[in-house]
């Protein structure tokens, strides 16, 4: 898995999206797309999700709705 999918277990839950090695690498685009981070900087990627997750609970919500948008067919 990605460095920091292990961290947002539960917004993947939440989202019903299940990674498997078949969607794995698109699971991980979807994170770097929607922070605004160019894919495979996981460190920036991995900053901008921890800001986000903190601020506030709409946010966490816009996540996972950006999330599930992403990945229709999770």
């Amino acid at each position: 898995m990605s460095c920091f999918f292990c961290h947002l277990k539960d917004i993947l839950d939440e989202a019903g999206i299940t990674v498997t090695p078949a969607n794995k690498k698109q699971v991980d685009q979807a994170f770097h797309q929607i922070v605004g981070v160019v894919y495979k900087d996981c460190p920036s990627t991995w900053k901008a999700l921890k800001l986000a997750l903190q601020s506030d609970d709409l946010k966490r919500r816009e996540l996972i709705q950006k999330l599930q948008a992403a990945l229709p067919s999770r």
